[in-house]
């Protein structure tokens, strides 16, 4: 209980929200300029600084990362079938049907939980136009055996790159890779604007045709060259993303924190296994564990034993996408077709993590999976 008297709980994550006061002169600029939206001062200064943090040439805003990539499907004038992961929140697939496009399942990698380059291969059929990998946890995808795939068969790839902000491999950042890397900066994620989301553009004339297909395909008042949408991000949340862009840094050290405690208490309980962390700079943005056999718990039973604690843990990803009724009577979706998928589905939990999280909830998760018998 905490010292109100209201049962307290360990939410899975939490939003880094700065001092309130923080933000009131951003606020007050918005106020005294009325400008709202339609790519405003703020916007344009969080591209920017988007830019340099993430170290990419460049960035386009949106109101949110489902829509990015629904116009990332747009820009590329992707059509036919795309291979995907069924390993992913939804918004990875609806995308896709949204664009009239079909998707193709892949199985995942055991060990990165990311699409199996050699299962791309094996789903590609005359009507394949482009894969769509995740970066599943922030992990790094096999890019560069993808990239292989994808230039052998003739296909664009679109990296959906929700959990990887700030995740840099050995060359740079992630987000270069393929033709488009889509962003989420929805509230649950290591940054966010409230809501928003990003496309990452490799030239500025790929940057100035996304720029026209989220502003309903206006060039000025009178010229629409595409049948556009509204995606455009606000002021307010432009604002409040430069805002939390001051603070990333010290939240990510924070979660880094929390991560390496977790690999420490777990590296010795039976049946628990931690990711591997490759990448040259993580972000440490979920801190999923695979339940195997050998715990003395089943995954659901965990789960519910650390909701009897207060601690919010959440299944990500269950069910499979492939498993909803939109999907799962597509061929690809067979249960057969996925084994690696659906095994993980099965077995993992991500566990708290995030900037606000004390050492009493650290340990307290810690004690739960360790001592599953207290």
């Amino acid at each position: 209980m905490s010292a109100s008297g209201k049962a307290r709980f360990i939410p899975v994550t939490q939003p880094a929200l700065p001092p309130l006061e923080d933000f009131i002169p951003y606020l007050q600029q918005i106020w005294d300029s009325r400008q709202l939206t339609n790519s405003g001062p703020f916007h344009a200064q969080l591209e920017r600084a988007l830019c340099d943090y993430l170290g990419v040439p460049h960035v386009a805003l949106f109101a949110n990362g489902t829509l990015a990539l629904v116009t990332a499907l747009q820009a590329l004038r992707i059509t036919g079938e795309v291979i995907t992961t069924p390993y992913s929140f939804v918004a990875t697939a609806h995308s896709l049907l949204w664009n009239g496009i079909t998707p193709v399942f892949a199985d995942i990698d055991p060990l990165t939980l990311n699409l199996d380059p050699a299962r791309i291969e094996a789903a590609i059929t005359p009507q394949t136009t482009a894969i769509m990998p995740v970066h599943c946890y922030g992990h790094p995808c096999d890019v560069e055996r993808i990239q292989a795939v994808a230039e052998r068969q003739g296909l664009k790839v679109i990296y959906d790159a929700a959990h990887a902000f700030g995740v840099r491999d050995g060359g740079g950042s992630v987000l270069r890779h393929g033709d488009l890397s889509v962003l989420s900066f929805h509230a649950t994620k290591v940054f966010n604007t409230f809501e928003g989301g990003a496309i990452v553009c490799p030239d500025a004339d790929t940057k100035q045709h996304i720029d026209h297909l989220k502003n309903f395909g206006f060039v000025d008042e009178t010229t629409v060259v595409a049948p556009g949408i509204n995606g455009k991000m606000s002021e307010i949340n432009a604002a409040f993303g430069l805002l939390q862009l001051r603070d990333i840094d010290a939240a990510l050290v924070r979660r880094e924190a929390v991560d390496a405690r977790y690999r420490a208490a777990f590296a010795g309980t039976r049946g628990i296994v931690c990711l591997p962390v490759r990448e040259a700079r993580a972000n440490y943005a979920y801190f999923p564990v695979l339940v195997r056999p050998d715990y003395p718990l089943r995954r659901d039973a965990l789960f519910e034993r650390l909701r009897t604690h207060g601690i919010l843990a959440r299944r990500y990803f269950y069910p499979l996408i492939s498993d909803f009724p939109m999907y799962h009577d597509m061929p690809s979706a067979a249960a057969d077709n996925l084994p690696v998928a659906r095994a993980a589905s099965e077995q993992v939990i991500c566990l708290p993590i995030h900037p606000a999280l004390t050492e009493a909830d650290v340990e307290a998760v810690i004690a739960c999976v360790t001592d599953p018998a207290r």
